[in-house]
């Protein structure tokens, strides 16, 4: 309908090459789960991740064809995909990837962002949670109202398995192997959440007592390499024209 609202971002690029550039965002999120990209690249692609992480909770026959044609990589991906990302999620809701701004990181001055999975081995926030109890801890200060908040975000959903897992069984009077009620599964999930926390705080203990904390300036790439010879001057010594002023654009004028 003409004048109705977008939809979708276009990307300054055709359906086709849109496509393709998404699918190749997501391909690479699953990989290392968690990339850097513009800031309406990753808005995009946060969408279809979104979709992919559902597909795989569904854990159906056309849910895995579905995937199959999404991932450039799908023999590496889809196992992964609904393995290890699907009893990640088994108890997630919604919300399964994050974008952060981040400062621009091409010249041009894009915004950029980082699109993550949450949860995660990267997961950023956790890592800062981290980080900010083990600072805390170091001053002996008590943890603020918002890193409260951010230890219960972090450690609600953290730490979910497969419930055939052997994680989610307990042994009853019997000595027999039965599964654990939905309360008891939460609370072993919370507890293995906030374990792997007190681990990651040891560790950043550790760095900041080893003097190995510290800001990490990420390496700056060059998208506009500099030339070594402009093409008049090259064009210049073709001819053997070596005069000041236009002549050098004259001599390209006779090539």
């Amino acid at each position: 309908m003409a004048g109705g609202a977008r939809k979708y971002r276009h990307l300054s690029r055709n359906s086709a090459h849109r496509q393709a550039l998404l699918r190749n965002l997501v391909t690479s999120l699953f990989e290392q789960e968690s990339i850097s990209t513009t800031w309406a690249k990753a808005k995009e692609a946060q969408r279809l991740a979104e979709k992919l992480v559902t597909l795989g909770k569904r854990n159906t026959e056309a849910s895995r064809r579905k995937a199959h044609s999404i991932f450039f990589r799908p023999l590496e991906m889809v196992p992964k995909l609904f393995s290890t990302i699907r009893e990640r999620y088994a108890d997630r809701p919604g919300g399964y990837t994050r974008v952060l701004r981040i400062e621009p990181l091409k010249e041009d001055q894009a915004p950029s962002a980082i699109l993550e999975l949450v949860d995660g081995p990267k997961d950023i926030r956790f890592n800062l949670t981290a980080q900010t109890i083990a600072r805390d801890q170091e001053l002996g200060r008590r943890p603020t109202d918002l890193t409260r908040s951010n230890i219960a975000k972090v450690t609600k959903f953290r730490g979910a398995t497969d419930p055939s897992s052997s994680l989610n069984m307990r042994v009853d009077e019997g000595g027999d192997m039965v599964p654990m009620t939905a309360e008891e599964a939460v609370k072993a999930r919370t507890e293995r959440a906030k374990k792997e926390l007190n681990q990651m705080v040891q560790k950043f203990r550790t760095m900041e007592a080893t003097g190995e904390m510290g800001r990490r300036l990420p390496k700056k790439e060059k998208v506009y390499p500099e030339r070594s010879e402009s093409y008049y001057s090259r064009a210049a010594k073709v001819t053997g024209d070596t005069g000041a002023g236009g002549s050098a654009g004259m001599s390209v004028g006779r090539i």
